[in-house]
């Protein structure tokens, strides 16, 4: 059966499902509220939540080592993985702040490095497409990994706080559209 992709067709499909589109909606507003509400347990979930993503991952680095068809080399790589895997995510879920800092440690390291580049970049290229904007991101990028790494905590609580306006505001956004969907394919 051939689907058809005219924008009418389309539009009756999703329409079908504008209730999913508004229930995608009010679950970021949602969030957005209990982010904005609670910034530092929002934290300290991500961190759980870190902690826990490295275990599994270690469980199944570590049972993926014996249960493939793999060099004796790659299967002790994927086993010693699986294991440092494992003792990080459970240091991650035994210390929870030490792991919050340890993250916004590595978010302001990231964002220095990657505002390096992408200055370098655009300075080396002198027929760039939006060089001054990329000279402006990477020395944006650069200060607030600076003030990440100087003052991680309250970058954090700031960041947190960030999110939960974006979440709220991308939420109603989202429930907008779920009205418009329907208002469009009643039409």
């Amino acid at each position: 059966m051939a689907v058809r992709t005219d924008p009418a067709d389309v539009l009756d499909r999703v329409g079908r499902h504008w209730g999913w589109v508004l229930a995608f909606g009010i679950v970021t507003v949602l969030v957005g509220i209990l982010v904005l509400a609670w910034p530092g347990r929002t934290l300290i979930v991500v961190a759980v939540l870190f902690g826990i993503q490295l275990i599994v991952m270690g469980i199944f680095r570590f049972a993926s080592a014996f249960g493939s068809d793999l060099t004796a080399g790659t299967r002790t790589l994927y086993a010693l993985l699986g294991v440092f895997s494992l003792i990080v995510g459970l240091y991650a879920l035994r210390h929870v702040l030490i792991t919050v800092l340890a993250l916004a440690l590595l978010l302001g390291i990231f964002w220095i490095i990657s505002g390096s580049v992408e200055l370098f970049n655009a300075l080396s290229n002198r027929d760039m497409d939006g060089r001054g904007w990329a000279i402006a991101s990477g020395i944006l990028g650069i200060l607030a990994g600076i003030v990440v790494l100087v003052y991680p905590a309250p970058s954090l609580l700031v960041l947190a706080l960030v999110l939960s306006i974006w979440l709220i505001v991308f939420g109603i956004m989202a429930i907008v559209n779920a009205f418009r969907i329907r208002r469009l394919r009643a039409a």
